[in-house]
This record gives C-alpha cells, sequence and structure tokens, in this order.
C-alpha cells in the first residue's frame, strides 16, 4: 500500500484535494477538443504526490492519470483524431517521464541525506579521537575516587565507625553516578543515527559539554570561560547534534589559542532576534585575517595544516537544519567569535527521517 499514514497525519485534506484536481483536469481534457492537451496538466498531480508518498504511491499515482488520459481520449467527442493522438500521446510521455526524473530526484536527495549524516557521525568521530586524553582523565577522576571512597569505607567499617562508612558510601554512589553520566554523553555523540529533537536548555548543554575539552584546555594552558544569559527560552533541538557543534567551535577555539601569549576562550550565550537564542565562542586568537569569510563554512576549506575542512562545514549543516545560522566575525579586542543561532519554539532537524 502506498504509504498513506503521514500523508493523512500531516495533510488531510490533500487526498481529497489531489482527487478533485485530477477529477477537474479529466474534465476539461474530455469536454474540450482533442487538440488541446489538456492531460498534461496531471504532471502537477505527479509532482505533488513524489512529495509525500513513496516510490510505489508515485508509479500509481502516475499510473492513474495516464489511465485516465487514455479514458478522456475515447470519451472525448470533439476534434481531430489524429491531433487527439498526438496530444495524448505527448501527455502520456510526459506524465511518464516527470514521475520517473522525480523519483530519481527524490532518491538523490534522499541519498545526499544519508552521505551528510554519515559524515557528520565520521567527523563527530574524528573529534572525539581529538578529546581522547581529556575524556580519558574526566573518566580517571571520578574512578579514583571510587577506589578511595571505597578503601576508607572498609577502614571505617573495621574501625567501628558506620557513620563514616556510610558517608564514604555515598561519596562513592555520587562519584560512580558521575563517571556513568560522563559514559552516556560519550555514547551519545558516537550514535551513528540522529537523535530525536528535544525541548533543550542551552546553557545546561553547554555545562555539560564543557567537561569533555575542560583537561585539553587546561594541558595547553587556556583559559576557558563562560558568560551564560539567564532566562533564556529553551529550544527544540537534536541535543547529540548541537553539542557537537559546540564541541567543534570549541576544539577551533582551543587550537587557534595554543600558541599565543593570551590564551583566553569563552563560551557565551544571549538572545539575538526575537525568539532567537545565540551561542558564540570567542577566542584571543590572531583572528580571521587573511581568511576567505565566504569560503569558512564550505567543505574541504581550511586553515589548519592538517585540517579536514569539515567540522565547520557540518556545524552549518547541523545549524541550518535546525532553522538557524551560523556565522564567523572578528572579535574585540583580538581574535575571533563564532556565533550561531537557534530559533526558540520550533521543530527539530530535518532529518533523513522526513
Amino acid at each position: 500500500m502506498p504509504r498513506l499514514g503521514p500523508l493523512l497525519g500531516r495533510r488531510p485534506l490533500l487526498p481529497t484535494l489531489l482527487v478533485l484536481l485530477a477529477a477537474a483536469i479529466f474534465l476539461a481534457d474530455t469536454i474540450t477538443n482533442l487538440e488541446i492537451a489538456v492531460a498534461v496538466f496531471y504532471v502537477a498531480i505527479v509532482l505533488i504526490a513524489v512529495r509525500y508518498l513513496d516510490r510505489r504511491g508515485v508509479a500509481m499515482v502516475a499510473a492513474a492519470c495516464m489511465a485516465l488520459t487514455v479514458l478522456s481520449f475515447f470519451l472525448t467527442r470533439a476534434g481531430s483524431i489524429p491531433a487527439g493522438v498526438v496530444n495524448s500521446a505527448i501527455s502520456l510521455v510526459a506524465i511518464a517521464v516527470t514521475a520517473y526524473l522525480a523519483l530519481r530526484t527524490a532518491a538523490a536527495e534522499a541519498a545526499a541525506r544519508e552521505a551528510q549524516a554519515q559524515l557528520a557521525h565520521i567527523t563527530r568521530v574524528t573529534m572525539l579521537g581529538e578529546l581522547t586524553a581529556s575524556i580519558a582523565h574526566e573518566l580517571n577522576q571520578p574512578l579514583a575516587a571510587i577506589v578511595l571512597n571505597g578503601n576508607a569505607a572498609q577502614r571505617w567499617l573495621a574501625g567501628g565507625n558506620p557513620d563514616e562508612a556510610g558517608k564514604a558510601a555515598g561519596r562513592i554512589v555520587r562519584d560512580a553516578e558521575r563517571a556513568s553520566e560522563l559514559i552516556k554523553r560519550l555514547r551519545g555523540l558516537t550514535r551513528k543515527a540522529a537523535g530525536k529533537a528535544v525541548w533543550l536548555d542551552v546553557n545546561q548543554t553547554i555545562a555539560e559539554t564543557l567537561p569533555l575539552v575542560q583537561n585539553e584546555a587546561g594541558r595547553i594552558r587556556v583559559s576557558l570561560r563562560t558568560e551564560l544569559a539567564s532566562g533564556l527560552p529553551r529550544i527544540q533541538v537534536d541535543p547529540v547534534q548541537i553539542q557537537q557543534v559546540i564541541l567543534n567551535l570549541i576544539l577551533n577555539a582551543l587550537e587557534a589559542v595554543k600558541d599565543e601569549s593570551v590564551r583566553d576562550v569563552t563560551v557565551q550565550t544571549s538572545l539575538g532576534k526575537p525568539g532567537e537564542v545565540v551561542i558564540a565562542v570567542r577566542d584571543s586568537g590572531r583572528g580571521l585575517d587573511g581568511v576567505q569569510l565566504d569560503q569558512l563554512f564550505d567543505a574541504f576549506y581550511t586553515t589548519k595544516p592538517d585540517g579536514m575542512g569539515m567540522g565547520l562545514a557540518i556545524s552549518r549543516s547541523i545549524v541550518e537544519s535546525h532553522g538557524g545560522r551560523i556565522w564567523a566575525e572578528a572579535s574585540v579586542p583580538r581574535g575571533a567569535a563564532f556565533r550561531f543561532s537557534l530559533p526558540a519554539g520550533r521543530t527539530g532537524p530535518r532529518g533523513p527521517d522526513r
């Protein structure tokens, strides 16, 4: 059966409108002379159907339109029969070619979305590879604390002090939960498929992201600060994808300042235009002099000797799929600022499943 469920769910009147449109074309094609090729307008029905039906459904719609064209030819009483044959043939070819090309285009778009998702996953995993040392450090801290508190609990119990042993056990549970949360975040980042959009607190997401880069920032002695606005509206996004954008911008900023005398990176949140939330990552690096801003977010454009040139391109794709935009500008008094906006209160990403 054609995939009518989504169609009926999202466009309850659309099937009726398509039937009425087909009936109108059929009626006009039948009552006019054979010299008038009204049936060619069936291509509009095919083009609408390809947006909401699967391949089999579109093929059935195209076949129905072609059948109506033939039926109309035999029911039409006025006009030249040779001219009618030619016009009907043209209409049949137009419907068939339109259905074929529309399905090929839809398949190509689906393949492009799938390739983009694959590329985003590869970029995400590559980014995690760069963060390995920082992640290992973040995991090692709670695990070491668990061991210490476990040993302490044993000593308290052996010494007959159950109250202190209970406190140590509490700390063990807290650190175990901390390690578990970190592992959950890492598993989320390594997920291949895009997740569902959820209502998100941007400041909370940034707070959960920073521990992943905190050790890397400390290793290269970068001051990593936050300036988070309060009272921001929640946004409906895929948290994994947005966290990937934030991580990518922070890693770029750390890279930009690692050889500078002043090494500051600041993550900001603020209100943008009405209904927008803006996230910014500012650094105190050399800035954007000599960088081609119009190509900065293009695929394979990079200013790093060993860069892939995909991080910012993927980030732009993610942000735009959420209905936002991303841009770069000079920061005052020095450095660069990368900002992206997300609409508050809208639906999440337009992923491959749409």
